[in-house]
């Protein structure tokens, strides 16, 4: 109970699940992983992001002893999710099943969309997570190769941004939706972006505040949330420039990324914060 969430992505856009989470659960100490010296994942083999996520969610549980996984990020959970769970002895959250959720919780007109990185729209993760709901909705596809670069720049909003988002935005556009799930823990920095070439029609749907609930619902499940009315630890760690992950971290998630310390963590020594 007393043992910090741990939470991984490819870079800054998992900090959309830890805002959340943090809001949501501010009694809880929270690990997160940003691995941006091997960002982006969405441009990658499969098999390699796998790896990834089995090396991050590793260290999370051996070096930080964290009580329960969250991969926030869209790609590492098409990749890697069920090799994780099958491997892991805490509880491991994803963001996809969430998201498929709300999406078809949101739709009106059974026609609805999502975005993502080409790794995670060309595994067929959403469409097997909608199928598996028994929904009877239409659902259209797009990748949108950049979108995660101009995150991971600080650049959120622009006439580059714009041009780029209605070229990759055209295929959803046409199949007419009126829900858009962004598929990706990065998009929802470039929501006004995506809102504005959508159109006022199209409700955007991030996956972020679902997780977090069922981060809320899986550890009161299995005993694991505190109780204590103590305010929770927030610590970052990125394996590239962790001064500026911290910059630009400190932006995207706010005041609780003050500092950030490197990873993977010195092995052979003690992990602050979890003797």
């Amino acid at each position: 109970m007393d043992r910090p969430i741990g939470m991984f992505d490819s870079g800054f856009g998992g900090l959309t699940v830890a805002r959340a989470t943090i809001d949501l659960l501010p009694a809880e100490d929270l690990i997160y992983i940003g691995d941006t010296g091997r960002y982006p994942y969405g441009s990658k083999p499969l098999d390699d992001v796998r790896e990834y996520a089995r090396e991050l969610a590793r260290s999370l549980v051996d070096d930080y002893h964290a009580k329960a996984i969250v991969v926030a990020c869209n790609t590492a959970t098409a990749a890697g999710l069920d090799a994780l769970r099958a491997e892991l002895d805490v509880p491991v959250i994803d963001v996809i099943a969430p998201g498929a959720h709300a999406l078809v919780r949101t739709t009106t007109t059974g026609r609805v969309g999502v975005i993502g990185t080409v790794g995670t729209v060309s595994s067929g993760a959403y469409v097997r997570a909608i199928a598996a709901g028994g929904a009877p909705v239409t659902l259209s596809s797009a990748a949108c190769p950049g979108f995660v670069e101009f995150v991971e720049r600080g650049q959120t909003v622009g006439d580059e941004v714009t041009v780029l988002a209605e070229r990759l935005l055209a295929p959803v556009r046409e199949a007419d939706v009126d829900a858009l799930l962004l598929g990706c823990t990065h998009y929802p920095f470039l929501a006004r972006t995506i809102s504005d070439v959508m159109g006022q029609g199209v409700t955007l749907v991030s996956s972020a505040d679902e997780t977090a609930f069922a981060v809320q619902h899986q550890l009161a499940e299995l005993g694991l949330l505190r109780s204590d009315g103590r305010r929770g630890t927030h610590r970052f760690a990125s394996s590239g420039d962790i001064d500026a992950f911290r910059e630009l971290g400190r932006q995207l998630l706010g005041p609780e990324l003050d500092e950030t310390e490197p990873w993977p963590p010195a092995r052979g020594c003690s992990v602050p914060g979890t003797d």
